[in-house]
């Protein structure tokens, strides 16, 4: 792929949506930014900026700290190496903590962070009951945060495009559905949803997105067959309790599973092939950084792509920005695509394209439409309008 085209690309995929515009800071605009990395020179005439209006607490040079979701999962891998890329241009210290998808972990991090006398903090984590206290440590120490796909009261936001993301995730396992088994059939079939109950409202949105889209792609899909499963987010428990719900599900009639995010969907994939049921199952994923499962497994048939390798080219920026005392959008959204094995090698050119076409899909806008109307409507996401997309 010659760097041009893939220079265009990324600014296809990763224009990442904002409510309000922001103005730029050294080629850095978070409404219209192409996603890839800065020069070593722009981050560090960033650092330059913020120092003289929030000058490092060491008096030398600037200390971040990064809480990571869970360091050994593949998602926060890549977010975690983008994050050093970018922090080690800019001439920033960073501290790592693995928050280890535990609230209580979290807060113990957090709290490390403050005595460390970090200047300023990027949280990835899972448990919504702990963000508040969080943030409370933060705020005692006047120390700024953006929060990585959980929202936290005062944080800048940065992740998911939760009910566009899942939206296209259920719609496209239902149109996929209905190709693979035939309607008839597929309507016999049950819908298996992996869920995230810890995190809260908002990847709530992205599960409860991923119903609506499927009911979309068949209406007439019977609600009574439709299965919600705590993954924890984690392979093995979603493994787990996808196996305690197998038993639910008649010999023979189409499994339908998608979930939080790719590891979570590989574990309930896990489950039916050891059932050895797996000639009824088709799996949609999300986040697409299980890439070698996408292109190895007949099963999974797609995954909504997040591009977690990007993440930190926005993040440290994002956080320079804050410390310049630049205005920052209050949410920042991924613009996300279906990766599937006829198209991965446009997304990622290390990997070839399969030579068999995959469906003909189609966004179902106006139902998506409808359902973010609900979504505004619903008063239980007032304070998380910032979140929901205007279309």
């Amino acid at each position: 792929m010659k760097p041009c085209y893939h220079l265009c690309l990324f600014a296809f995929l990763l224009n990442f949506s904002v409510p309000v515009s922001a103005k730029d800071f050294h080629g850095f605009d978070p409404a219209n930014y192409n996603g890839a990395m800065l020069s070593a020179a722009q981050l560090q005439a960033m650092v330059a900026d913020a120092v003289t209006q929030t000058p490092p607490q060491n008096g030398a040079s600037y200390v971040f700290g990064f809480a990571n979701l869970q360091r050994d999962m593949i998602f926060g891998i890549k977010v975690e190496e983008g994050i050093q890329a970018n922090a080690k241009a800019a001439g920033i210290k960073l501290f790592v903590a693995d928050n280890r998808l535990d609230g209580a972990t979290a807060l113990a991090n957090a709290e490390s962070f403050v005595r460390r006398h970090a200047d300023f903090v990027i949280e990835f984590q899972t448990d919504v009951n702990f963000g508040p206290v969080i943030m409370q440590r933060f705020e005692r120490a006047k120390t700024g945060v953006v929060a990585i796909d959980i929202p936290m009261p005062g944080a800048t936001f940065f992740g998911a495009n939760n009910p566009r993301s899942g939206f296209m995730c259920g719609s496209y396992l239902g149109q996929a559905a209905i190709h693979r088994f035939g309607a008839e059939k597929a309507r016999t079939g049950y819908l298996v949803i992996g869920e995230l109950p810890q995190s809260g409202a908002i990847p709530a949105m992205r599960t409860e997105g991923q119903l609506a889209g499927f009911m979309a792609a068949m209406p007439d899909f019977p609600t009574d067959q439709v299965i919600r499963i705590d993954t924890k987010n984690t392979l093995q428990y979603s493994f787990q309790q996808m196996g305690n719900v197998l038993g639910r599900i008649p010999p023979g009639v189409p499994i339908m599973s998608t979930a939080i995010n790719d590891q979570s969907a590989t574990g309930m994939l896990r489950a039916v092939q050891q059932a050895n049921r797996q000639a009824d199952v088709l799996v949609v994923g999300n986040g697409a950084d299980e890439l070698e499962t996408l292109i190895g497994e007949e099963h999974l048939v797609a995954s909504v792509g997040y591009f977690p390798e990007r993440y930190g080219n926005y993040l440290i920026p994002l956080s320079l920005m804050r410390l310049a005392g630049h205005p920052v959008p209050p949410a920042v959204l991924v613009q996300h695509v279906l990766v599937t094995p006829a198209n991965i090698c446009q997304y990622y050119p290390q990997f070839k394209c399969s030579d068999t076409a995959g469906i003909d899909y189609t966004f179902p806008q106006q139902a998506f439409e409808a359902h973010l109307a609900m979504l505004n409507d619903n008063p239980d996401l007032q304070d998380y309008r910032d979140l929901i997309p205007a279309k």
